[in-house]
């Protein structure tokens, strides 16, 4: 005899989920007292918007599976949550406790630890598991699941792209909240982690009927006065450190209790003062824990391994560690030794620069100089003396301003650079960046003793650009 629905009757009484609901994509049986055979969608604990908009779409693909929300929500997406919280329709924790599921459907992870709020109240559970998750590097903890994977910045761009495949049509809404899924894990579409299968599932988001100016509303990262605080109060305590070449932020903060948009204010952070990487360490004094939010722009520094050190994780780009019965000191200055031995030495010039490098003399003309750069198909070079020592830069730029005067025969120092802007071998490649941006030039010697030992191009950046 099947057991009684219970909460669960109540909820789908309640949300007239009895027959063919409103969007005419799933069934709920339902009868005579009884509930038989569910089927659920469910996401990891702290539900971001990926998560949401993966379980929003999933919903398509198994039709008849009821969508069951974490009992947590990460603060970044209430705001898109609870705009949408009725269309949504999710089921919580506590109305499926006591109807053991025949199939259960999980995206945005494969880790047991991760949906354990509801595995916990199916000790047993020897059903079909079902899983869409886009962290290929982990290993998942459901043996003989049938896992989905896929390279993609976001969880909700694989179910989305598979929805497009088998040309499922969604209605604008739930468009809506997948691409607000897609923006943050991708940070609109600004992470390393991107894809392009990410652009091809935004592209299909919008031709669903996604309204980006609901997300440019419900999306911005300070709205409450607390949170405007805390930010300022975190830009009075953050520290600048330079660890292995690489520009890091630390912030701690003393609370008396945990606050909400925590992890909004380190982006905002992040965003501003736009450094390689950002820690931001929150000790709470209330249950003694200290929370860790981590952002980086820099595939090396890979945060869902550094802080899985701490018990933590995430993503590459964005992570996070709550480590509960610790003060606060104490773990900033582990974390400080733990980035001191394990974070990757920065790139430099000399990885980057181009060393085969070739020189105008002094004492050519513009016109030889002119000649040489065309031949060589290169926009400027390094003027060196007979000592080979470098006393100017020469650009075609250069050459033709004394082309227009009538001087194409001039000596190449009337019209060459003299003030030198140089690098070490050493410089980091966010120093040159900086020095190339800063003073608009588009050639960098890089000097060893007063000699020309390489030189960094734009083009040079370019090719290393992923690694940054």
């Amino acid at each position: 005899m099947e057991k009684p629905c219970g909460n669960l009757s109540k909820r789908i009484m309640l949300h007239e989920l009895y027959g063919v609901d409103r969007t005419g994509f799933f069934r709920v049986y339902y009868g005579a007292g009884y509930f038989m055979g569910i089927k659920i969608i469910i996401g990891h604990t702290n539900m971001d918007l990926d998560c949401i908009g993966s379980i929003v779409l999933a919903r398509y693909l198994f039709p008849g599976h009821l969508p069951v929300k974490s009992r947590f929500i990460h603060p970044m997406a209430k705001g898109i949550y609870h705009l949408y919280e009725n269309q949504l329709n999710f089921l919580a924790v506590e109305d499926i406790r006591d109807e053991t599921p025949e199939r259960i459907v999980i995206v945005d992870t494969r880790v047991m630890d991760r949906v354990k709020e509801v595995f916990e109240c199916y000790p047993d559970f020897k059903g079909e598991i079902e899983i869409y998750d886009h962290h290929r590097g982990d290993d998942s903890d459901f043996p003989g699941a049938l896992v989905h994977e896929g390279e993609s910045g976001s969880n909700t761009s694989l179910i989305a792209m598979e929805l497009m495949n088998r040309s499922i049509k969604i209605s604008p809404d739930d468009a809506t909240v997948a691409l607000a899924g897609i923006y943050a894990d991708t940070g609109n579409f600004t992470h390393s982690n991107i894809q392009a299968i990410d652009f091809k599932a935004a592209s299909f988001l919008m031709e669903s009927g996604a309204s980006t100016k609901i997300l440019s509303t419900f999306m911005k990262a300070l709205k409450e006065d607390h949170q405007l605080e805390l930010f300022h109060g975190i830009v009075n305590q953050m520290v600048y450190q330079e660890i292995n070449g690489n520009f890091i932020i630390f912030s701690y903060m003393a609370m008396e209790k945990q606050a909400g948009g925590l992890a909004a204010v380190v982006e905002k952070l992040f965003e501003i003062e736009n450094p390689d990487a950002v820690f931001a360490i929150f000790a709470f004094k209330k249950d003694s824990s200290v929370l860790i939010i981590a952002r980086s722009q820099k595939s090396d520094i890979d945060l869902d391994v550094i802080l899985g050190h701490f018990g933590g994780g995430g993503h590459a780009q964005a992570a996070s560690a709550l480590l509960k019965h610790s003060r606060g000191r104490d773990v900033l200055e582990t974390l400080l030794r733990h980035l001191k031995t394990t974070l990757i030495p920065a790139l430099t010039a000399e990885e980057v620069m181009t060393k085969n490098v070739y020189c105008i003399s002094a004492g050519w003309t513009l016109k030889e100089a002119s000649i040489f750069l065309e031949n060589a198909d290169h926009g400027g070079a390094p003027v060196i003396d007979a000592d080979n020592r470098i006393v100017g830069m020469l650009t075609l730029r250069d050459i033709m301003k004394g082309r227009k005067t009538g001087q194409i025969n001039a000596p190449v120092k009337v019209y060459m650079k003299k003030k030198v802007i140089s690098c070490s071998r050493t410089t980091t490649l966010r120093e040159i960046e900086h020095m190339l941006y800063e003073n608009n030039i588009g050639h960098l010697p890089v000097l060893d003793e007063g000699l020309v030992a390489g030189i960094i191009t734009r083009s040079d950046i370019l090719r290393f650009a992923e690694k940054l």
